[in-house]
């Protein structure tokens, strides 16, 4: 997987550990059962991904190469949550309600409903087509989806009563349980550098008492069992020297992360949260707020000035270290990225080269990044750099941008910065490179629907049929995907006729090379179908022949697409009816109407009808 450390096979051995992980006993017993069975339900799509052969290898893993860095999006999700799933499985099913507070049984609740919301929007945007999913195994993903999904919807009240219940019960404690010790003594900094032994230890804030890590630990992708052992000595030789504890005030605490906050901000629910923990949150694409589970009105982050100062204060009076690492970090990188974006106006063709190299490999690194150099000013300098006689400028300005619009507010800016004129610009007339990742820049911002209809009118899509017709293997994956996407819009799929789309897409499913593009091309026809105009250039163009032989020969989700256009061309047409049975088209309607998807089913159903109908009218 481009872009992702943790490959199929790892993640199929993931999930082989969760799957011997005991739930059956403990307090959480149905929750670890439940998310349990769902992340063995995901065993076949893994190994699909595993055995495909479009599974990005090392060398197309830059985002300059493709749409990769999107689409690694949904693997990344799916890596943290099933690795959080594992952590927070041997947790739960060691928890004790009797030792516990409810407030760490709460914790744990959270968690849960944490890595069930990451799962389910990890497989939300898993892109089927471009790993060959079977059908059986996309009905599995589907059912874990919606397991998920209900599961999402009973965290709160549901459980709400069960640790009540839970809680009053005695319980035995197991002394044997490792995994709960270990748990127990995770201090709140848990994301910060260890120090060696011949460091100097700074004496951490101090905690509440807690059976459960934090959710910041469960949902880190850096968490390990070497780094765990670290914290937990470390953390047992600070506990030796104290004999007390002070309790942080509640309000100093993040909900999230449990952690006292560095840089609290206000949402718009008036919740107060650290900055850098609500806007992960909210990057993953939650739309409700993580405490009061309202629907936040807007994304805007208020720093809570008066709160850090009381934090602040507190600090101070107890002789605790201030946490100010997160704010002088970020400080300072946005004080380098803001030198950085200077450099890009400057008179120095290598300096402007070099700043852009920079920007380019911090876009593609997280989504902090992404934020950071949006609110630097980046975006209106990048965009004028899209027009540069420069290549290498130009080639690095369109990745720059294409890696900023994957953070979805980045998109709005883009689009006010009057971008798509110059990304056209370049996908007409710029390298092989950046062709490729203006059409992929070009599919990101398409993703909101008032998008498509700018971009659609802005003579984008005949510079995109052109790539999908005269372009490298990669370009012409970017510029179908893109021009799919633009294609839902319905007056964008009669400027892609016109643009002549349909017979390089008809010339494409008769492909048989490495680089076969079948499913693409019948995926952007299907959409395409229903338009009066494409019906007749589908006809001209004469695809109704390969369509039926693709009917008996091809892959499931292929032969239901063909039979969706050979239905949209012959519904209300007889004499295109009378062709199709003409051509052979009955024995493979009837053999896909046995074993085809549910989809492709109907759609042959529905056409054996037309032509049963069609022939007694002619007798």
């Amino acid at each position: 997987m481009a872009g992702v450390a943790v490959s199929p096979a790892s993640l199929l051995d993931v999930i082989a550990e969760i799957a011997e992980i005991s739930a059956n006993t403990g307090v959480f017993k149905k929750d670890c059962a439940d998310l349990a069975r769902r992340v063995c339900l995901l065993t076949h799509l893994v190994e699909e991904i595993r055995d495909s052969p479009q599974t990005p290898t090392e060398e197309e893993s830059d985002a300059s190469s493709s749409l990769v860095s999107c689409e690694c999006d949904w693997w990344s999700d799916l890596v943290v949550g099933l690795q959080a799933a594992k952590r927070l499985l041997s947790a739960a099913t060691c928890f004790q309600a009797r030792e516990s507070s409810e407030g760490a049984a709460k914790r744990i609740s959270f968690q849960f409903q944490c890595v069930t919301w990451k799962l389910e929007k990890a497989l939300g945007n898993l892109p089927y087509d471009r790993y060959d999913i079977s059908d059986e195994v996309r009905e599995h993903v589907e059912l874990a989806r919606l397991q998920l999904r209900r599961a999402m919807q009973r965290y709160g009240s549901l459980n709400s009563k069960k640790f009540s219940t839970a809680l009053a019960e005695p319980m035995e404690k197991d002394s044997s349980s490792k995994v709960t010790e270990k748990l127990e003594c995770i201090p709140e900094t848990i994301h910060s550098n260890i120090p060696s032994s011949d460091e100097k230890k700074l004496e951490s804030p101090p905690r509440r008492k807690s059976s459960s890590a934090s959710l910041a630990f469960f949902l880190s992708k850096d968490a390990d069992i070497e780094r765990l052992e670290k914290v937990i000595t470390k953390t047992n030789d600070d506990n030796s020297k104290k004999s007390d504890n002070l309790t942080i005030p509640e309000d100093f605490l993040c909900p999230i992360s449990l952690e006292l906050m560095k840089d609290p901000v206000i949402v718009s629910t008036g919740q107060t949260y650290e900055r850098s923990y609500i806007q992960r949150w909210i990057d993953c694409g939650n739309l409700r707020c993580p405490k009061t589970q309202q629907k936040l009105g807007n994304f805007a982050l208020t720093p809570n000035y008066v709160l850090r100062s009381l934090i602040s204060q507190w600090c101070t009076k107890h002789n605790i270290e201030q946490p100010g690492g997160y704010t002088k970090n970020c400080e300072g990188e946005v004080s380098a990225i803001r030198a950085l974006v200077r450099k890009l106006s400057t008179r120095s063709l290598q300096d402007r080269r070099t700043a852009l190299s920079e920007i380019r490999s911090l876009s593609k690194r997280s989504s902090d990044n992404r934020i950071l150099i949006a609110e630097a000013g980046a975006i209106p300098v990048l965009v004028k750099l899209l027009t540069s006689e420069d290549v290498e400028t130009q080639e690095k300005a369109v990745t720059c941008v294409l890696n900023l619009s994957i953070y979805e507010s980045n998109k709005e800016l883009i689009m006010l910065a009057g971008a798509v004129t110059s990304i056209v610009q370049v996908l007409r007339a710029g390298t092989e490179e950046a062709k490729e990742n203006a059409a992929a820049t070009l599919f990101s911002l398409s993703m909101a629907d008032e998008n498509k209809i700018i971009i659609g009118a802005s003579g984008a899509i005949p510079a995109l049929v052109n790539l999908l017709e005269n372009g490298s293997v990669r370009g012409k994956k970017d510029a179908a995907t893109a021009l799919f996407n633009l294609c839902i819009y319905e007056g964008n799929k009669g400027r892609a006729v016109r643009a002549g789309v349909v017979n390089p897409l008809v010339k494409m499913l008769s492909d048989t090379s490495s680089h076969r593009m079948v499913t693409e091309a019948l995926t952007i026809l299907s959409v395409l179908a229903g338009n009066k105009d494409a019906k007749t250039a589908i006809l001209r163009a004469n695809a109704v022949p390969t369509l039926i032989a693709l009917l008996q020969k091809d892959q499931p989700r292929n032969r239901e697409n063909a039979a969706a256009i050979l239905f949209a061309i012959c519904k209300r047409d007889k004499e295109k009816l009378i062709l199709i049975g003409k051509l052979g088209a009955v024995v493979p309607l009837m053999e896909l109407s046995r074993d085809g998807t549910e989809r492709a089913k109907r759609k042959a159903n529905s056409l054996l009808e037309l032509l049963r109908n069609s022939s007694q009218k002619l007798c």
